[in-house]
């Protein structure tokens, strides 16, 4: 077994045909859908694609039923979707992944094949500058036609998955990048995404990253990343995520808000969902309605980073060395934390020199 995968000592054999056992009551996904389909955002508003397209992503991906009657505030949409695809061609992706999603859930209706065949004609993926938006396009042509793989392409994104030494180093853009390269390559845990072993230790790095940032929107996307390609995180990464969740609240809105806490409990809820346990139990859901994520303590590795910064030529690599120094830097709290995400990876160690810049760092 390759050196790094090994390092990882979680990494199982899936079954990536099996959906996940999910649990949770269905009425609580017939509000939701309300809320989200007529209440959040404007339908003529491309945030109002954007969060329908993840909600019904999430609940087609991780498995359980759907009554018919819950999909019926998609009705109009679903039905005027070939018009709205040919004068708003530039969201093709989000009116792609809406309609198939629909159908997968239940919604009966035979747009999803005509659709993508449209945006095939159209050649909307070759629009795309960036390969992650043509894989995500690839993706969704594929689930309703008959199209040979890109292998250029899907070698490019497996190499820029692989590629050691930029995911230790805070980079939002590239972070979730990977995570949504492993999402469209396993379809969402279909199918073995074929990733090399330094790109588990790249969703390695990540993980630790975020968990120090407290950054539960990343860490939660790690994790279903890591399981989408047949691995289980650290029991303590999971537990993390799975508190985040508990601790927000959908809350209804009688007035405009802005931006709201919905992504990271989307993806937190995602990830539990994926596991086959509750999620979303607290919401309230049927009209408008915000979340919120309660205040906590700030994370420590804008902390960490900047006592490395301050040490200059003095900063070093080894971490059994630099943690006598970082320790004293931070609050009980903060060295709980540190001491939990030191035991949480075999390569805390290896990850730290990266994430110090140094640069004889393998």
């Amino acid at each position: 077994m390759p050196e790094e995968k090994a390092a990882m000592s979680n990494v199982i054999h899936a079954n990536f045909l099996a959906q996940p056992r999910v649990c949770g009551a269905q009425d609580t996904f017939a509000a939701l859908l309300r809320s989200f389909a007529d209440h959040r955002q404007p339908r003529d508003d491309v945030y109002w694609l954007k969060e329908n397209a993840e909600l019904l992503g999430m609940l087609a991906s991780t498995g359980g039923a759907i009554p018919a009657e819950a999909l019926s505030p998609y009705a109009a949409f679903y039905d005027r979707a070939p018009a709205y695809l040919e004068f708003f061609p530039q969201y093709y992706r989000f009116i792609l992944s809406i309609c198939l999603d629909l159908e997968d859930l239940g919604m009966g209706g035979g747009h999803g094949a005509a659709l993508c065949a449209q945006a095939a004609r159209n050649r909307s993926p070759l629009a795309e500058l960036s390969d992650l938006q043509r894989g995500e396009a690839q993706r969704l042509l594929s689930r309703r036609l008959d199209l040979d793989g890109d292998a250029a392409l899907r070698q490019r994104l497996l190499e820029f998955a692989g590629a050691r030494g930029g995911f230790a180093v805070p980079n939002r853009k590239a972070a979730y990048e990977l995570t949504h390269i492993v999402f469209y390559l396993s379809d969402y845990g279909r199918r073995d995404p074929g990733l090399p072993p330094e790109a588990f230790a790249n969703l390695d790095d990540l993980g630790l990253l975020a968990l120090l940032d407290r950054d539960h929107d990343l860490l939660a996307e790690v994790c279903l990343a890591l399981r989408h390609a047949g691995a289980v995180p650290d029991p303590f990464w999971e537990q993390e995520v799975d508190s985040a969740h508990g601790a927000m609240r959908c809350l209804p809105l009688h007035e405009p808000s802005g931006q709201d806490d919905y992504h990271p409990w989307l993806v937190t809820g995602w990830l539990l969902r994926q596991k086959g346990a509750p999620a979303f139990a607290r919401s309230f859901a049927g009209g408008p309605l915000t979340v919120r994520a309660p205040q906590e303590p700030p994370g420590i590795l804008r902390q960490i980073s900047r006592c490395l910064y301050d040490q200059g030529n003095a900063r070093g690599g080894d971490w059994h060395v630099m943690k006598r120094t970082l320790s004293p830097e931070l609050t009980r709290e903060g060295q709980d934390l540190l001491q939990r995400a030191e035991g949480s990876s075999p390569r805390f160690a290896e990850f730290f020199a990266r994430f110090a810049r140094i640069p004889r760092a393998a």
